[in-house]
């Protein structure tokens, strides 16, 4: 960056206490970055609340980012409070708990359920990326990190095919950004969380991260480091990748030892 401002992030579904978002939202505050949260309610406020009492300079913004209104809202408040855009988290999506959130296997999902799942798992992102890249361009820099899944990209469990469909779709889209962007000092790169103890994890889920190598779920701030790495200054040589963050689960041949 040649700016003299601290840097500014975006970060998108960050209204959960125990989630990736906000886990990224507050150690990249702690590092200076000033911070713009989102989700589709109005706890972002309470997360705003939280991080102002430690001393980071956040805005918080209830936005729909399925709609290109409220990806503009969000855009227009980094742009407004803080002077820029250089860094775009891309980690809104999996439920929303202002709206049901339908799954199934391909030949039980209705066809607006899959419209669903892959607008709020994959367009927020295209929308998101689409909205930020002229900053970054004119900028001549940036840095993109999406956050995918395991689902979908180098793994699979049952029912839930809109949902992989739509991660392995944001790993695609990662990789081409990043092609169109690299000559303008613009990075984009994606994490796949594994199996990550948050604030959603059901009892399955729990019992499904006991059985990985590692012996246990991974945990939000495991993820926002990862995060945290690649939207720094010293990630310019990383772009177009994707980093696993699922203790070795994806890799395992021998389960239930």
């Amino acid at each position: 960056m040649t700016t003299q401002r601290p840097p500014v992030a975006i970060i998108t579904g960050a209204g959960s206490t125990q989630g990736i978002g906000f886990a990224a939202a507050r150690l990249l505050g702690a590092s200076g970055t000033q911070v713009v949260i989102t989700s589709t309610t109005n706890r972002i406020f309470g997360r705003v609340s939280e991080l102002r009492a430690v001393g980071i300079r956040v805005e918080g913004v209830i936005a729909d980012l399925t709609d290109q209104a409220g990806v503009d809202a969000v855009v227009a408040c980094a742009l407004d409070s803080f002077g820029g855009v250089d860094i775009l988290v891309n980690n809104a999506g999996m439920t929303a708990v202002s709206s049901s959130y339908g799954s199934g296997a391909t030949d039980g999902l209705p066809l607006d359920h899959w419209h669903a799942s892959l607008d709020r798992n994959l367009t927020t992102t295209f929308l998101m990326t689409r909205a930020v890249l002229g900053h970054m361009r004119a900028a001549g820099y940036g840095r993109i990190v999406n956050v995918s899944s395991v689902s979908g990209p180098v793994a699979a469990y049952g029912g839930d095919v809109a949902y992989h469909a739509a991660k392995a779709g944001v790993v695609g889209l990662t990789r081409s950004t990043a092609i169109d962007t690299a000559a303008a000092g613009v990075t984009v790169n994606a994490v796949a969380p594994g199996w990550i103890d948050t604030a959603s994890a059901s009892d399955h889920e729990r019992k499904m991260g006991a059985a990985t190598p590692v012996g246990r779920s991974g945990t939000a701030d495991e993820v926002a480091y990862v995060i945290a790495f690649l939207a720094g200054e010293g990630a310019s040589y990383i772009t177009g990748q994707l980093i696993t963050v699922d203790g070795a689960n994806s890799i395992s041949e021998e389960r239930g030892r």
